[in-house]
């Protein structure tokens, strides 16, 4: 059970490379401040000070202890945002975990990580970043196209594609609304339609939370069709034969209050996607204690009365336990979701 989407996150006080934008520590910008709270004390490193890194990475693998041999995070790497140009624009950029960093905490840690990495197509060397990372054990490319002004559909992707497909290194791309982190903010890139050249190019593409949130434009219908759900974009293109065995979903964030409803209740019933369904954390967002509400769930009907409680304490012992017998637990008319859905060494690690 490898659990298919797992963040770094720090504040480079440990060499790390890690940069956060000045906005994200300044009470000027009291989101961006209070994001990064949130995040540093989901990962119980907020009274860390001058070890934040470290200090986030034992807390990672203390979690881990307490699972069952085998359970393994994939830590992504966070590329910078780059301009059209194909230099970093740090200015636009967030947070940045350089691939260096996820990649040697896998390595220091072999028995609990795998790692990820972060590339962003429109770089000159692109191409030699990712042959780079292959040869370093990395086991797929994350992108969040909305912050990182990665435009997917564009042309200038091609050559990424391209050397992905060859590779065969799986591309793990948000869809749909995101507002996690600070970037250039051009949601239209978040568009699932938008993948299309990529699994079209033959690479394995992974939609982050399944598009569960948020409205886009259905591009099948010319650049300004109607708005739909970003979710049912997802799902026309899971229902397309052509992208069988190349486009899969992550259920990461789906359990959160601001996703959990009928896109969360539809993958449980689509019984026929589960051996497309990859189930991960967001971790450290199932620490982060205003956005997951078991007691919610049971409103929907997609969590039995009795079971919010245990929950709730199993929660506040390891929020990773915590978040893979939630989904165990979760019901949509009857349906669970498969034991295959979390068997997910399979997908990184093909035989």
């Amino acid at each position: 059970m490898w659990d298919a989407h797992a963040h770094l996150v720090g504040t480079g006080d440990a060499a790390s490379g890690i940069f956060v934008n000045p906005k994200m520590q300044s009470l000027l910008n009291p989101g961006e401040y209070a994001r990064r709270l949130f995040f540093l004390n989901a990962g119980c490193v907020h009274e860390a000070p001058a070890s934040v890194d470290l200090a986030y990475v034992e807390r990672m693998h203390n979690l881990l202890e307490g699972m069952r041999p085998g359970a393994k995070l994939v830590l992504f790497a966070f590329e910078r945002a780059h301009g059209d140009d194909g230099r970093p624009d740090m200015a636009r950029t967030g947070l940045w975990v350089p691939d260096a960093w996820a990649r040697e905490v896998a390595r220091a840690h072999p028995r609990y990580f795998e790692w990820a990495a972060s590339i962003h197509p429109y770089r000159a060397d692109c191409v030699e970043a990712l042959e780079q990372a292959k040869r370093d054990g990395a086991r797929a490319v994350k992108w969040l196209p909305a912050a990182m002004n990665i435009d997917p559909a564009s042309a200038r992707c091609d050559r990424f594609y391209a050397a992905a497909a060859r590779l065969d290194l799986p591309l793990v791309s948000h869809a749909g609304l995101e507002r996690a982190l600070l970037g250039t903010d051009v949601q239209a890139y978040g568009n699932p339609l938008r993948l299309r050249r990529a699994l079209d190019a033959g690479v394995r593409v992974v939609v982050a939370h399944c598009a569960s949130m948020g409205f886009d434009r259905d591009l099948d219908r010319g650049p300004n069709g109607p708005w739909v759900e970003s979710f049912e974009l997802f799902a026309r293109l899971m229902d397309e034969p052509r992208y069988r065995g190349r486009l899969f979903g992550d259920l990461s964030a789906m359990t959160q209050v601001n996703r959990a409803g009928p896109a969360l209740a539809r993958v449980i019933e689509r019984s026929d996607w589960h051996a497309r369904l990859l189930n991960g954390s967001d971790y450290p967002l199932p620490g982060v204690m205003p956005i997951f509400s078991a007691d919610y769930l049971v409103s929907l009907g997609l969590l039995a009365p009795g079971a919010a409680g245990i929950l709730k304490q199993i929660r506040h012992h390891n929020p990773l336990l915590y978040d893979f017998v939630l989904k165990r637990t979760l019901r949509a008319n009857g349906k669970a979701l498969a034991n295959q859905v979390f068997e997910t060494r399979r997908f990184f690690a093909p035989q």
